[in-house]
């Protein structure tokens, strides 16, 4: 199943365009599901059919769901206490009741991911089309999944779970409780759930759309949303200029106003020119979109059925320059505000403000970092081989 991801920033209407996207789709013949991360019915206002906690049909072979964060917090609460019960019972801790659970900060995000897991899973449907939160907030919920693993493989390494034999005596000696096997069975648990929420993002399959009035605030948060998304791996489809006025407006304030949103729109087309990122401007209905007729008048694009997958690949040099040579796309990105620390069998990278783990491919942790440069919005780390660890062979 294909899916695509739709954010961008706060008002600019991404859940309207992702409603029509949605729509196009099924019209054209695809099971079409749409996900929504919006608390408040937004998507059944957008769509003309109230929306909620369960799929509901709007259309022919178009259907839309609003997970309800609390309801999957409470469930995995009481999940969670009936698998410590015997701790809480050391500690004398009581037990919370559902009536009394609301949802904690992170809670929302990770009931959404496990909605979208289940969703491209799903073999009901050809397209999930999915109403990501605003930028940034959306770059942080795609970041989380790899984030929350890595934290995991940390806190509780799984070959630890080889030891537990030991773990009486251990603790007799530490003179505390070691960890239990629920411990460690339910790190294992998140640890295949998260894995199926990345499997699901970083898929061919995958590509994300970012949405935003043509508008000066709006040209710094794309380009640093491209930039974060990049980063992650994460391919952007296209670029919806939203709410573009027609340039027949009379000569009132509203002409100046076109007149900015073209200026932006050449700003977009230009920086775009030379990837693969197509800018598709969408009219201003002069009102807000409500039903389906109004949804086709807005005319988005078609999901663009490309298989294409970001790649970072490495270029051997050896012969040549005696290097191996990671590329790295990173569109946006500042010399200036990048910086690269190696760290074991890892690069840490950062640009801008977003920073990114990455394991090194099995041929570089053979390798010293011997320089790096940006060049037309791709990063190349530059990896000398380690005559120590380097093959004779290969040399």
């Amino acid at each position: 199943m294909r899916t695509i991801l739709i954010t961008g920033p706060g008002g600019s209407g991404r859940t309207t365009v992702a409603a029509a996207t949605a729509l196009r789709a099924a019209r054209e013949g695809g099971r079409t599901l749409l996900l929504s991360a919006e608390r408040a019915d937004t998507p059944g206002a957008v769509l003309g059919t109230p929306t909620g906690a369960r799929p509901v049909e709007i259309a022919p072979r178009l259907t839309a769901w609003r997970p309800d964060a609390a309801a999957g917090f409470r469930q995995d609460l009481a999940e969670f206490q009936q698998r410590a019960a015997g701790v809480l019972d050391l500690l004398g801790a009581s037990r919370l009741d559902a009536e009394e659970v609301t949802p904690l900060p992170g809670a929302e995000e990770l009931t959404f991911l496990r909605a979208l897991r289940d969703a491209a899973l799903c073999e009901r449907y050809d397209l999930l089309v999915v109403d990501l939160p605003p930028l940034p907030g959306a770059l942080a919920l795609l970041a989380l999944p790899e984030e929350l693993r890595r934290y995991l493989r940390r806190l509780l390494p799984p070959e630890r779970q080889a030891a537990r034999a030991l773990r009486p005596v251990l603790g007799r000696l530490a003179g505390v409780p070691m960890p239990a096997d629920w411990l460690y069975e339910t790190a294992g648990r998140w640890d295949v759930e998260l894995a199926a929420v990345e499997a699901v993002l970083t898929d061919r399959d995958t590509a994300v759309r970012l949405v935003a009035e043509p508008a000066p605030a709006a040209v710094d948060a794309l380009r640093t949303a491209r930039l974060g998304l990049a980063l992650r791996g994460l391919r952007t489809e296209a670029l919806v200029a939203n709410r573009v006025l027609p340039d027949t407006t009379p000569d009132t304030w509203l002409a100046g106003l076109a007149a900015q949103q073209r200026k932006v729109l050449r700003e977009w087309e230009a920086e775009t020119r030379h990837g693969e990122l197509a800018v598709h401007p969408v009219p201003h209905l002069g009102r807000d979109p409500h039903g389906p007729d109004d949804l086709a008048a807005l005319a988005v694009p078609a999901v663009d059925d490309t298989d294409r997958l970001v790649e970072w690949t490495v270029a051997d040099r050896i012969a040549e320059d005696g290097v191996l040579v990671w590329h790295i796309p990173l569109p946006g990105a500042i010399r200036e505000e990048l910086d690269l620390i190696r760290r074991g069998d890892e690069l840490v990278i950062t640009a801008s403000a977003f920073r990114r783990i990455v394991p090194l491919p099995s041929a570089l942790r053979r390798c010293t970092v011997s320089g790096a440069g940006l060049r037309e919005g791709e990063l190349r780390v530059r990896f000398a081989p380690d005559p120590g660890l380097w093959p004779a062979a290969a040399r």
